[in-house]
């Protein structure tokens, strides 16, 4: 028999975490969300190790900061080169304190029928085990200083995926990879959190729902509060203001939290309707007949 932990108010509460002078890890840190936490955080006073598959990018990105920044191409699916890029910060400032896998894809769309395997084992390689790149070989030096990893999820984690399904497969496996360091790390006093997002305006998003006939249908099915886009900028504060506070998860806009505490039940409500609705079927004949 498992014997849950005793609930203790105290335990509520996190312990302030203040970045100021910590070295902190961001992939996907050229553009988007990665580019808006980075600078926010150089703000809040840390030392920032910007990564990016873009190597100028990332250059720019660190230049555009000042000297407390620092630059790294690399690709989070070549896991030598993320030991490399890791083993690289701890051997220049002495310790890595936070890193944040935030890194990711999105794929083209297709129902899981006539998809193209390698879209599948694109997307799941970046955003998952792209994830696992980034951690795994930092974990013992935030062990050492008890420090803290965010891994990006998506509020598609709990969403149903159709047209889209490697991304909802990747971040709902991201979801328990996070969930699973919350637990492993607090044995340490090193902690972690998960980051869910709705829509989030950036290029990926616009490209995939706004530059696209079918992508600007697909949107249309979410209903309000769950349609409420969020900016990159909103998207980095939720991100950082969660380290501060070591939060176990965090989650925008705020209408997709209901949703998150209750998925099980809407869930199962849910996809019934979307299987039987004929809008839905309509959309995906449509993106059966692109491939």
């Amino acid at each position: 028999m498992i014997r849950l932990p005793a609930l203790d108010p105290a335990s509520w509460f996190a312990p302030t975490y203040d970045v100021r002078d910590k070295v902190v890890l961001v992939t996907g840190a050229a553009q988007g969300i990665g580019r808006e936490l980075a600078a926010l955080l150089h703000r809040r006073g840390a030392i920032v190790v910007v990564v990016d598959v873009d190597a100028e990018a990332a250059r720019r990105t660190a230049a555009d900061l000042s000297s407390r920044a620092h630059a790294f191409g690399a690709d989070v699916t070549d896991r030598a080169r993320m030991v490399e890029v890791v083993e690289a910060v701890v051997g220049r400032f002495g310790r890595l304190d936070v890193v944040v896998a935030n890194a990711g894809v999105t794929p083209v769309p297709s129902t899981v029928r006539t998809m193209d395997p390698s879209d599948f084992d694109r997307v799941l390689g970046i955003n998952l085990t792209g994830v696992f790149n980034t951690v795994h070989p930092a974990l013992d030096h935030i062990v050492s200083v008890h420090g803290h990893v965010v891994v990006v999820s998506s509020c598609a984690a709990f969403a149903p995926g159709m047209g889209g399904s490697p991304y909802m497969v990747s971040k709902a496996a991201v979801e328990q990879f996070g969930r699973a360091l919350r637990v492993e790390l607090a044995a340490s006093g090193a902690s972690a959190g998960v980051a869910y997002f709705g829509v989030v305006e950036t290029a990926m998003t616009h490209d995939m729902l706004d530059a696209d006939e079918l992508g600007r249908e697909l949107d249309a099915l979410l209903p309000w509060p769950l349609n409420v886009r969020i900016t990159a900028e909103d998207a980095a504060r939720t991100i950082a203001d969660g380290i501060a506070r070591r939060a176990p998860r965090t989650i925008a806009p705020s209408g997709w939290q209901p949703y998150a505490l209750l998925r099980g039940v809407v869930n199962v409500v849910l996809d019934h309707r979307l299987a039987a609705d004929a809008t839905v079927h309509r959309l995906v004949r449509a993106i059966e007949q692109r491939r």
